[in-house]
């Protein structure tokens, strides 16, 4: 089935509105709602759409709206349009059984659950962007009487945002998503939460991993209980196997065994070469390349351009501002057979590299 618009998106926030520029990017009519006036008006002016009239007929309704309005959102469009509906919540099981619960067959044939895989630590519709899907996955999960068309109409939205679909049951979503989301979202928060009230002079040595681990802390908690609270039963699943973890772990160090302490760390190891790599594809080995770096306007592109004369591909860029010095050190992460080449070729440039 094709999309043709209009979209209406319900729930103007970060992906509502990054959903409603996707659709203006590629051409469609976008029509807008939303609770509040104020993000009505932001996502209006940002050129996402504009306020549904009462007499606008949308062919896909996207429910954006926070986990614990998510299904009575989403009845709400099935009973009041005749269009397909889907939402881009991060949690299926749960709200798919209560809009069942309030619809009847045929209106249940219209909606298809869905979940893009992007986000952000910051909230609203000042922080959305067309971009926000390109190349990231984007769950569809229909449930056992979502219509074929239906389907596949959800499917060409999230073809459009730029996004690769990945098809799931509810089930499988939900288990998915308490591993790769959930669970380390909780992770980041519980090492963040050792940090609240550590004296200043253990705060200065922190470095770049510390930010990496945190760095997803700082989300709205009000949203993060709803989540978590909505996939109680695969969350702690997770957390059971990490308890088992941690006792282990607990254990080695408290006997001394270094046998239970490199299990654990070498399990770690496992897990990381599991992610996939670009495009899906399987994860290359990588190398990081370090390069001080003057904090100066225009240094950090000069960086860019060097690297780029070198012909060597960077993976990934991290940056560490050193606290006693005005310079940063940069990360370049790149293919391992490919990293001396670029240190030679940095260094025979000008940068100082470190090895």
């Amino acid at each position: 089935m094709t999309l043709t618009g209009p979209v209406e998106v319900v729930g103007v926030g970060l992906l509502g509105t990054s959903v409603a520029l996707a659709c203006r990017r590629a051409g469609l009519d976008v029509l807008l709602s939303d609770v509040s006036p104020e993000h009505l008006r932001t996502a209006s002016g940002l050129g996402a759409g504009r306020p549904r009239a009462e007499d606008d007929r949308p062919q896909l309704v996207v429910v954006a709206v926070p986990p614990d309005h998510l299904a009575t959102s989403v009845v709400d469009a099935l009973q009041g349009t005749g269009a397909v509906v889907t939402d881009v919540g991060s949690v299926k099981e749960a709200p798919l059984r209560a809009v069942l619960s309030e619809v009847g067959v045929d209106d249940a044939a219209r909606y298809v659950g869905s979940h893009p895989m992007a986000g952000s630590e910051r909230s609203g519709p000042l922080a959305a962007s067309s971009a926000l899907f390109d190349g990231r996955p984007w769950a569809v999960v229909p449930h056992g009487g979502s219509a074929p068309d239906a389907v596949a109409l959800v499917e060409a939205l999230a073809v459009l945002c730029g996004a690769a679909t990945v098809r799931l049951s509810p089930a499988d979503h939900d288990r998915a998503v308490a591993r790769t989301s959930h669970l380390p979202h909780l992770a980041a928060v519980l090492v963040a939460g050792r940090l609240a009230d550590a004296p200043a002079d253990h705060l200065a040595l922190s470095g770049q991993g510390l930010r990496d681990v945190t760095r997803v802390a700082g989300s709205d908690p009000r949203l993060w209980e709803q989540i978590v609270s909505a996939n109680d039963q695969a969350v702690l699943g997770v957390l059971g196997e990490v308890r088992e973890q941690l006792d282990t772990l607990i254990d080695a160090l408290t006997t001394g065994e270094r046998p239970g302490l490199h299990d654990v760390l070498s399990r770690g190891v496992a897990g990381t070469r599991a992610i996939p790599g670009k495009h899906g594809g399987p994860a290359r080995p990588v190398r990081a390349v370090f390069v001080s770096v003057p904090d100066h306007p225009g240094e950090l592109a000069r960086l860019f351009a060097d690297a780029g004369a070198s012909e060597v591909n960077i993976e990934d860029v991290r940056i560490d501002h050193d606290p006693a010095r005005p310079v940063g050190l940069v990360e370049l992460l790149v293919e391992e057979v490919r990293a001396d080449h670029l240190l030679v070729s940095l260094e025979s440039r000008g940068w100082v590299t470190h090895r």
